[in-house]
């Protein structure tokens, strides 16, 4: 089993026990593990509701003789209900964590540098490469075609910039994890620099999209730049 197989099968079923020892001895699968355990956890307290008796009105006696007898009609009953609750809520929840929602930003930068800090396990350094099936499924051929010439690529996922997927690419640099978004529907007059704590990046105009390029603040990207222009056409 690799990182790409554990996560996958860890966040269908935060119970998932691995038996390989991959994950004993993967310390990014550690940190993923915990994050997805102790959101597991958020989920559940959430579901810990405390409902009050519910008092009933005495109701006047009813003539029996004058009532018409129903069919049954089955409802749910109420582990079918609770296991809906918790689907709703872990769905809010992703959708959360995966869209920013209930945060605005000013700028495409402002959004991107957010959309990085917001997944951290995308930036954990490690040397194993996506599959080309994964890679496919992130960058699907009616956004643009991409092969592994901009670098090791490490993480693939599709995420969302601006209300649109988009690619969510990571590739291992000299100084470490550079992030890589594909945004084709995102138009940029000019190349936009984006500055953030511990980390710098550039937001360059490509055809009719532009692609988010994020490293290491001592990171130089000037390099990385030119490999992934000549790794991503865009299909349209």
């Amino acid at each position: 089993m690799n990182c790409e197989d554990y996560r996958t099968a860890l966040t269908a079923d935060p119970e998932f026990e691995e038996d390989s020892g991959h994950v004993h001895a993967c310390a990014d699968c550690q940190a993923y593990s915990s994050e997805i355990l102790a959101l597991n956890e958020d989920i559940a307290a959430a579901l810990e509701i405390t409902v009050p008796d519910l008092q009933l009105p005495t109701l006047a006696e009813i003539d029996a003789e004058n009532v018409v007898t129903l069919p049954e009609r089955r409802g749910l009953s109420k582990p079918t209900w609770l296991a809906l609750a918790a689907t709703v809520l872990l769905a809010a929840v992703v959708g959360i964590r995966m869209t920013g929602m209930g945060e605005s930003y000013g700028t495409l930068e402002e959004q991107v540098l957010a959309h990085v800090d917001h997944e951290p396990a995308a930036v954990a350094a490690h040397n194993t490469r996506v599959s080309d099936g994964r890679l496919a499924r992130a960058v699907p051929r009616n956004i643009a075609t991409m092969n592994h010439d901009s670098g090791l690529i490490t993480y693939a996922q599709s995420c969302i910039i601006n209300g649109r997927t988009v690619p969510h690419l990571v590739i291992q640099g000299e100084r470490g994890p550079i992030t890589i978004l594909l945004m084709p529907e995102e138009t940029v007059s000019e190349a936009k620099t984006l500055e953030g704590k511990n980390i710098r990046g550039i937001i360059l105009p490509v055809g009719n999209g532009s692609i988010a390029i994020i490293g290491h603040r001592d990171e130089q990207l000037e390099h990385v730049k030119q490999n992934v222009l000549k790794s991503v056409t865009w299909s349209t």
